[in-house]
């Protein structure tokens, strides 16, 4: 039986309310608890919407021209403009160039890399309707990483950063393993979904320390690609993970009406007219192409598929359908921001974006359950 209205999540008791919209905006169902700081966040307006893409579409450009001009050598925003029209064009070549041409491939990868994770993290969140839920739940940052130490183990593969094509199969592999481990007489479930993939992660977790732990050689590529980091990478390898990338956030940005039902419950979503089944493969398939295409480019980089949609959540509520957007562009940002900090944390070197990234995300995680918390 569906749940009452009084047992549905907050954001969601407006869309019981009208089930053929399943997660548009409508007036509280009759019945269900009245109270300011729920109504208030149940749904994002039009208004409000407007101005959360604009300041996320700035914080991204200005994260951006961050990444374009900070570094060993600083530039200007408008070294950083002319240096962008002279790569477009091809005229000229000046030093400043010649650092912004350098930058380009890092900057590019971050915003995919952090559009990916964030996305896939609100997309497991939904579907598992667990908030400590992140990409590598189904195993992907441990698939991609065992093809990883194989192919550098045992078939000569060369500088872990360069081999996108053995994290991506890798990656994807073994969600499929894990959906079929988690997958009985009706589908699987949230709670088998969690446990095979935590148990194929410590499968294969353990495989590649015995690898690695063994081959000293082995171990020395591999510790860095499993940090995670921006550096040293190229355009070859964005255009690589490019297709799958686009295909992931084109199937992920669909699902935001079917995650809003989803959140009512398996029954509930079912008689509205929606496949649960249907929309857990599709909603894990998106995730695992946008996670492995990451993963494969710039490793295993943790806590922005975890932080991004909490922090998101914190400003435009429950609805799906923003947080995908919202996260799409708050991504990108927090990542190219935790570069810029790895740059110039430990001058003249540099910290793994990786290490950045969970020095910046955890407090900022902190700050957005405790706004969570004050708001409702």
């Amino acid at each position: 039986m569906p749940r009452s209205a009084d047992s549905l999540p907050p954001g969601v008791r407006a869309e019981a309310a009208d089930p053929a919209a399943a997660g548009a905006s409508a007036p509280a169902a009759p019945g269900a608890p009245a109270g300011p700081a729920p109504a208030r966040r149940a749904s994002v307006g039009a208004g409000r919407g407007a101005v959360l893409l604009i300041a996320g579409a700035a914080l991204l450009v200005l994260a951006v021209v961050t990444s374009l001009a900070v570094g060993a050598h600083q530039l200007s925003p408008g070294e950083v403009a002319a240096s962008l029209w002279t790569e477009l064009t091809g005229t000229g070549s000046t030093y400043a160039d010649d650092v912004v041409a350098s930058r380009i491939p890092r900057t590019v990868l971050g915003i995919m890399a952090g559009a990916a994770l964030a996305v896939a993290g609100v997309i497991m969140q939904g579907l598992t309707r667990n908030p400590l839920a992140d990409p590598g739940i189904l195993g992907v940052n441990a698939g991609a990483a065992a093809a990883m130490v194989t192919g550098m183990a045992f078939f000569g593969a060369g500088a872990a950063g360069a081999n996108v094509w053995l994290a991506l199969p890798g990656a994807l592999l073994t969600v499929v393993v894990v959906y079929g481990l988690s997958s009985g007489r009706r589908g699987s479930t949230p709670v088998r979904l969690v446990l095979a993939g935590t148990v194929m992660s410590a499968v294969l977790m353990s495989y590649i320390q015995a690898v690695a732990l063994t081959r000293p050689d082995v171990f020395t590529m591999y510790r860095f690609w499993a940090v995670g980091s921006l550096s040293g990478r190229t355009m070859e390898q964005a255009q690589d993970v490019l297709p799958f990338f686009l295909v992931g956030l084109a199937a992920a940005l669909v699902t935001g009406r079917s995650l809003n039902a989803l959140a009512l419950g398996e029954e509930a979503a079912a008689s509205l007219g929606l496949h649960p089944q249907a929309v857990k493969i599709t909603g894990a398939l998106a995730a695992t192409l946008l996670c492995a295409s990451a993963t494969a480019a710039v490793g295993p980089i943790g806590f922005v598929g975890l932080a991004v949609p909490h922090i998101v959540r914190s400003f435009a509520g429950p609805d799906h359908r923003w947080l995908l957007v919202l996260s799409a562009l708050t991504g990108p940002a927090l990542l190219l921001f935790a570069d810029v900090l790895g740059r110039l944390a430990a001058q003249p070197g540099e910290l793994l974006t990786g290490v950045v990234t969970a020095l910046l995300g955890a407090p900022l995680l902190i700050l957005a359950v405790r706004r969570m918390r004050a708001v409702a």
